[in-house]
């Protein structure tokens, strides 16, 4: 059997879990690989199983990226469905309308009115990875906060509007690593944005993301609640119920409302970091699901 983790070449070093996925591949029998997605080179018709594990450009070059996946099909993991639905986080009020607890949100397309900021928020692009134009306001910084939605909107995207949920800066998010629809291990990620300011962004590599990302107290080992592993099993029920497959890899990112019931912050199911260093056996447990895929497609 042939298995390509996909990535892309610009992966910072200090996130590069590829080749670990490799080595332990290997020593289940499994020759595998961790081409760039987007290189030319790659016969990916030679591959009996393609994980999309690190194409973190994705949202950089969105059209490009869903096309490859369309091309590779049914060997893909996760699904090309999956990923394309995935890609645009218009996905929150899917999972809304299907009675799944997740973060207010208000969609601001290019030529729609945004809508009064009387409250503290965050602003989005629907389409983003890395805290990219990202940014958190006050009513006080009501004009750069319009200002951030109209650069959006300007490149002929879309805006998110959320109320940013103060229980971040004490709690962290509490994000849930799923595979092969299991949990895996929880992880704690600290806040990502100071009060009234874009995050800044990192210019020296090839993403381009916030710099917080890069800290590496950012995001730890964590736990969680009940309620947070029923709603991480509800969302990857409803995926399944959607699509008719089980994600083989999904973080699911989650806070607490004012009310203290975890809702819904971001489903990652196409390149979520895993942080397999804060979780001994997590790597190894990947391994296994890909392993198991991989024998059902070849």
């Amino acid at each position: 059997m042939r298995v390509a983790i996909a990535g892309f070449a610009g992966k910072p070093p200090e996130f590069d879990d590829d080749e670990r996925l490799v080595e332990l591949l290997g020593e289940r029998g499994i020759e595998a690989a961790s081409p760039p997605w987007d290189d030319r080179s790659v016969d990916w018709s030679s591959f009996d199983l393609v994980v999309a594990r690190s194409p973190w450009d994705y949202t950089r070059r969105l059209d490009e990226f869903l096309s490859w996946a369309d091309s590779i099909g049914e060997r893909l993991e996760n699904p090309p469905a999956v990923i394309r639905w995935n890609s645009d986080k218009h996905y929150l009020a899917d999972l809304r309308d299907a009675g799944l607890p997740v973060v207010e949100t208000t969609y601001v397309a290019p030529g729609d009115e945004p809508p009064p900021i009387e409250r503290e928020i965050v602003i989005k692009p629907s389409v983003s990875a890395g805290a990219r134009d990202t940014g958190r306001f006050s009513p006080g910084s009501a004009a750069e906060a319009l200002a951030l939605i109209e650069r959006i909107n300007a490149r002929g995207a879309t805006a998110m509007v959320q109320p940013f949920i103060a229980g971040v800066e004490s709690s962290g998010e509490t994000a849930v690593i799923m595979i092969a629809g299991e949990v895996s291990h929880v992880l704690r990620k600290g806040s990502l944005l100071a009060a009234d300011e874009v995050a800044p962004m990192r210019t020296d590599d090839a993403l381009g993301v916030a710099e917080i990302m890069y800290d590496p107290a950012l995001v730890v080992a964590g736990s969680a609640a009940a309620d947070e592993l029923e709603l991480a099993s509800r969302i990857l029920a409803a995926v399944g119920e959607r699509f008719g497959v089980t994600p083989l890899v999904a973080r699911v990112d989650m806070l607490r409302d004012e009310a203290g019931e975890p809702v819904l912050l971001e489903l990652e199911a196409i390149e979520p970091n895993l942080y397999f260093g804060q979780s001994p056996g997590a790597a190894e447990r990947l391994a296994d699901a890909i392993a198991a895929r991989a024998g059902r497609a070849a």
